[in-house]
């Protein structure tokens, strides 16, 4: 499982349960951290990394389901794999509308689990390194200066250089001085890959002036 890099954290009051887990997942390959209750879980929350959280549904205290919607409301998205030995469907709703990745029966064996873990990590990967990418395109946006962020605003807008010397009441000249330093601040040689940037940043909130 190529995996390694991963954390599997499991979160089940049943310590039987969770050092079986642990057994199985240490025997794939898997790092893993386990957890007796959700209150426990809240104080080590990784703050980052990749992972996905083995969640047990009904535990003493704070619910599985009820973790899954403190972790929302932190922003955690590790994806959550539910293990129940006695669940409602009303919770099975509740979990999936939650985005829960998948819903198993205890006992679980490792041909059902592995695979429903390697899919959460995968989609877990490709969501952390999306935004690994979008701070670092941010991180480009930020060094432009007021005026340059003003050039690529028109430029990415399809304006030519006369058309945003006009809007901004500078020469011609000037806006292509500020133009090459766009291009070389965001990194792209055309301006067809600066909308490109332009348009990822977009979805995410960072274009705005």
């Amino acid at each position: 499982m190529p995996n390694r890099d991963a954390t599997v954290f499991v979160v089940d009051d049943d310590p039987t349960v969770r050092d079986g887990l642990q057994r199985l997942l240490r025997s794939a390959g898997l790092k893993v951290e386990a957890f007796g209750d959700a209150q426990e879980f809240l104080a080590n929350t990784p703050a980052k990394g990749i992972g996905c959280i083995l969640l047990d549904v009904n535990m003493p205290g704070m619910t599985g389901p009820e973790l899954h919607d403190c972790l929302h409301e932190q922003g955690i998205d590790l994806p959550v794999i539910y293990l129940t030995g006695n669940c409602t469907v009303s919770i099975s709703v509740r979990a999936m509308k939650n985005g829960a990745m998948d819903f198993l029966e205890k006992p679980v064996d490792a041909d059902t689990l592995l695979p429903a873990i390697a899919l959460a990590i995968g989609r877990h990967r490709r969501s952390f390194e999306k935004h690994q990418q979008l701070d670092e395109l941010a991180g480009r946006l930020a060094t432009l200066s007021a005026r340059e962020r003003e050039v690529f605003d028109h430029v990415v807008l399809g304006r030519l250089n006369k058309q945003i010397a006009a809007d901004l009441g500078i020469a011609e000249k000037t806006v292509k001085v500020h133009r090459g330093r766009v291009m070389a601040k965001m990194k792209v040689r055309s301006v067809a890959q600066l909308v490109h940037l332009w348009e990822q940043l977009a979805p995410a909130g960072t274009t705005s002036s």
